[in-house]
């Protein structure tokens, strides 16, 4: 699975939160959420799936714990975004004058006689 859509639900995204405090058990994940216990454990399957969870077999029971490791193309995705350059008031301002600048320069072309059409007429 996708790291992205592994982290695009808001239930395994409150997931993450949770085990980013240390290793847990899916009961005591799902008594944080509105959601029964085997839909938490589906949550769990897909967070495996994307590597983004481990689980560790003590005994009976499994505890889960993060792994970080994937998120590096969440992170390298995001400051790709955040090192472009934003649109500032100064690029918009160019761009209004730039859009006067083309109208009045069609206005004034359509207004000016075409020399070729009248020689030919």
């Amino acid at each position: 699975m996708d790291v992205f859509a592994a982290i695009a639900d808001p239930v395994r995204r409150e997931l993450l939160v949770q085990l980013s405090g240390g290793p847990a058990r899916v009961v005591d994940l799902a008594g944080e959420h509105p959601v029964s216990r085997p839909a938490i454990s589906r949550h769990l399957r897909v967070l495996t799936d994307a590597g983004l969870v481990e689980a560790d077999e003590r005994g009976r029971e499994r505890h889960y714990r993060l792994r970080t490791e994937p998120l590096t193309e969440v992170r390298t995705f995001v400051s790709h975004l955040e090192r472009r350059a934003p649109i500032t008031e100064h690029h918009l301002d160019a761009l209004a004058t730039e859009v006067r600048r083309t109208t009045r320069d069609r206005r004034r072309a359509a207004a000016t006689p075409n020399h070729h059409q009248e020689n030919t007429a």
